[in-house]
């Protein structure tokens, strides 16, 4: 009998441009508002990530960092506090991996929140406020720069600069020794990148944050 956890893949490097989304207690209604969760699978959830900050009343585009062309292949998100609080709906990293998201480095997340990520084998990689803040504006000044993390190292390398951040431990564990379920159940075949990503997943299309669902 084959071990379920030979197919589930290590993420010991996650690496990709990034897109910088500022404010702190950002919850999972702002990240997946409750109307689009009546689905009956995941597939194109990434459409609606963030789609009230993202889009008015007759859904007309925004001023938001998902909405402008610069970030729209980024795949590291970095955020401030608190980030993914609220309720504990699955759907909010499910939609962020659909969007493009990777990985997360941010000043804190919810521990919900987290723990979903993980079971996507998405980093939440945590760092203080001074760190985050000159993450984000290299990034709102290099939108093509790639952003490196080292998950084993807990490191993060942009430009010149190579700087410590904390993966929690048993995050780290599962996500490197490629078992993200930590009570050891593994949790399938489940995408941690772009290449792993089945073709029934949206893409983007080249000029807008709107998702395309393919054949």
């Amino acid at each position: 009998m084959t071990d379920a956890t030979e197919d589930i893949p290590e993420v010991d490097h996650v690496s990709g441009t990034g897109i910088p989304l500022r404010g702190n207690d950002i919850d999972t209604d702002q990240v997946i508002p409750a109307r689009f969760m009546k689905v009956v699978t995941f597939d194109g959830l990434g459409e609606f990530a963030f789609f009230d900050q993202r889009f008015d009343d007759e859904d007309n585009p925004k001023d938001h960092p998902m909405n402008e062309e610069r970030f729209r292949d980024a795949s590291v998100m970095v955020v401030n506090s608190n980030f993914g609080c609220g309720s504990s709906r699955e759907h909010a990293p499910q939609a962020l991996m659909r969007w493009g998201i990777d990985a997360l480095i941010g000043e804190s997340f919810a521990e919900i929140f987290a723990g979903n990520c993980l079971a996507l084998g998405i980093p939440t990689v945590t760092a203080d406020h001074e760190t985050i803040d000159a993450l984000q504006r290299w990034v709102d000044d290099n939108p093509d720069g790639e952003i490196e993390i080292d998950v084993a190292s807990e490191t993060i390398t942009y430009g010149s600069n190579e700087i410590s951040v904390t993966v929690d431990d048993g995050q780290r564990k599962a996500l490197v020794d490629g078992i993200w379920d930590t009570t050891a159940e593994p949790v399938g075949e489940l995408p941690v990148n772009r290449d792993n990503r089945p073709s029934q997943f949206p893409v983007r299309l080249p000029w807008t944050t709107r998702t395309l669902s393919l054949p």
